[in-house]
C-alpha cells in the first residue's frame, strides 16, 4: 500500500476506531500510540550488482505499559490528526511504500505491509503482514526457481518409505 492510499482510507473513515491486526485474530493492544513516523529512503545494490532506490513511509506502533487494559482504540480522527501534523513538519512522499512498525512481549519487532483492511462494526481494521526475504538478481545469480509440482502417492507421508521428506 502506499502512504496515499492509507490517507484515503482514513479520511474516508475519520469515525471509526483503528485496530491493527499484525496477524490472524491477534490486534495491537487499544493501549497502542504513534510514536514516530519514518521518512526513509532506500538506495541499494542487490548480490547481482542491480541497483534500486525507492521510499517508505514507516508508522511506529508502541503499546504503553502505563494503559494496559484500555478498552476504547484510538479513533481514525485522532490517528489521522497526528499523521497530518508530522506531514507538516516533514512532507509525505505520498507514493512511498507504507509499513508499519511493532513489536510486543510475543511477537518480534517487524516492518509490516498493509496487506487489506476492513470494516467491522465501528471499527477500521488495518491488516498487516510481513513478507519474506527475496532475491532481486535470481536471473543474474542462476538461481532458477523450480516449479511446484503435486506429488501423489498411495503411501502415508510420515512413513520411512514415504515422499513427501
Amino acid at each position: 500500500m502506499k502512504t496515499k492510499e492509507l490517507f484515503d482510507i482514513f479520511n474516508t473513515h475519520k469515525d471509526k476506531s483503528l485496530l491493527f491486526e499484525y496477524k490472524p485474530q491477534e490486534f495491537v493492544g487499544a493501549n497502542y500510540h504513534i510514536t514516530e513516523v519514518k521518512h526513509i529512503k532506500i538506495d541499494s545494490v542487490d548480490c547481482g550488482s542491480g541497483t534500486d532506490t525507492w521510499n517508505e513511509t514507516i508508522i511506529q506502533l508502541w503499546e504503553s505499559p502505563l494503559e494496559i487494559g484500555k478498552r476504547d482504540f484510538m479513533s481514525v480522527y485522532k490517528a489521522l490528526s497526528i499523521l497530518n501534523k508530522v506531514g507538516k513538519m516533514k512532507p509525505y512522499d505520498m507514493e512511498a511504500e507504507l509499513k508499519f512498525e511493532y513489536s510486543n512481549k510475543t511477537f518480534h519487532t517487524a516492518q509490516m505491509f498493509v496487506n487489506d483492511f476492513e470494516i467491522q462494526n465501528n471499527n477500521l481494521i488495518i491488516k498487516l503482514g510481513v513478507e519474506k526475504t527475496d532475491c532481486k538478481a535470481k536471473e543474474a545469480c542462476g538461481i532458477v526457481e523450480e516449479a511446484k509440482t503435486d506429488l501423489v502417492s498411495d503411501e502415508p507421508c510420515c512413513s520411512p518409505s514415504g515422499n513427501c521428506c
